[in-house]
């Protein structure tokens, strides 16, 4: 592993083209969007807008036509994720589905398994969330203990999820659980497909500092699961997962989550700012496009085939640390303080992205584990 992995590298012009059309669309369906809704985008959660974007063919991009998709290349979605993004819009609905759960089942799926949740996908209509952190697991998803056990022709699952994400809003759910004995601690793991709609499943929102419920426990207790919601070989799980993290962690949204603070920060700051307010306006932009730079390292990685997870891993650390200094250095730029209710956009911005700010090295992989894995990648472990 080397930084040559960050190496500086251009969206090819066929991807670029897009651009304008995002932006044009973005202008049309989202009009007046208050300021404080755009500080959600990627936790706000709207289906119309997903299936409004389906339609465009801006959800599962990178996937076969025959599904839906539209064969396009891993830059064509940078684009268009990143101007979503950029927006603000609201892309909760689908956005696990189109960033990883469309991808993992593309990869690993059955036939049957493409047939029946690839379309939908595609469409902006089915939702998916992600099962990998456990109560006294965390981010170490090779300490987790559900256990899916062999019943024959099915599988008997028990055990919990936490800080699930749109757990209470989605369909399905792909999760990480224990399938086999092992004395490898990362074997006998395998991933499922599950129906959050089976019995023996629920649900409970968890609240955040901003009083809305993003993140969910999940828990089940004796659910059945036919043997085709097996994804991928028996056992093979922590390979697939591994795989997929790489997905997760490297996309604009690990540094764009408060960018709605820094495009309200710039509007009352003016044309004129001081000294201090031009200083450190111009290192958050250095900040943000060195970090915009190593994301497409990653996409041009991910475009090859290749599994740039440590890179992968950086992007989301260092990405982490940007988002969640935002909000401090915005309060020392100016005099205005963070007010939830009322106040100007920016106060009630500051505010939102104050409380949400904590989460940000949460989601993804905690800032330990995630240097970990980069202090292995550079051999120092």
């Amino acid at each position: 592993m080397s930084i040559e992995q960050f190496t500086y590298c251009r969206i090819p012009d066929d991807a670029e083209k897009l651009r304008e059309d995002v932006r044009s669309f973005l202008n049309d369906s989202l009009g007046d969007y208050p300021a404080i809704r755009r500080a959600d985008s990627w936790m706000g959660f709207d289906a119309e807008f997903s299936r409004k974007l389906g339609a465009k063919g801006w959800v599962g991009m990178s996937l076969p036509r025959e599904y839906g998709g539209a064969d396009a290349s891993a830059f064509s979605r940078y684009v268009v994720i990143e101007e979503l993004l950029a927006a603000g819009a609201p892309v909760s609905a689908h956005w696990f589905s189109d960033r990883q759960s469309g991808p993992q089942i593309m990869r690993y799926g059955t036939p049957l398994q493409k047939e029946f949740h690839l379309p939908p996908i595609c469409r902006g209509e089915r939702y998916f969330c992600i099962g990998m952190s456990e109560p006294g697991s965390g981010s170490d998803l090779a300490s987790i203990k559900s256990r899916a056990r062999s019943d024959g022709n099915r599988w008997i699952l028990n055990g919990q999820k936490v800080w699930t994400t749109n757990a209470h809003l989605a369909h399905y759910m792909i999760a990480l659980v224990r399938s086999s004995d092992s004395d490898n601690r990362h074997g006998g793991m395998s991933q499922f497909i599950i129906d959050l709609t089976l019995p023996g499943i629920s649900v409970r929102p968890i609240k955040d500092l901003t009083g809305r419920e993003h993140f969910n426990e999940v828990f089940f207790d004796d659910v059945e699961l036919s043997g085709d919601a097996l994804i991928g070989e028996e056992g093979q799980g922590w390979e697939q997962v591994t795989a997929e993290l790489a997905f997760e962690r490297s996309g604009p949204e690990r540094f764009l989550s408060s960018i709605a603070l820094i495009n309200t920060l710039i509007a009352v700051v003016g044309e004129n700012p001081d000294k201090l307010q031009a200083k450190e306006i111009g290192r958050l932009t250095a900040r943000l496009l060195t970090l915009r730079n190593m994301s497409l390292a990653v996409t041009a990685q991910l475009q090859e085939g290749r599994d740039p997870a440590w890179a992968a891993s950086c992007v989301k650390d260092m990405g982490s640390v940007f988002e969640q200094e935002i909000p401090e250095i915005a309060q020392l730029l100016t005099e205005i303080r963070p007010a939830a209710d009322g106040g100007c956009d920016h106060a009630q911005v500051l505010a939102y992205l104050t409380q949400q700010a904590p989460s940000f090295s949460l989601r993804g992989g905690t800032r330990e584990i995630l240097r970990g894995i980069i202090a292995r990648g550079l051999g120092l472990r």
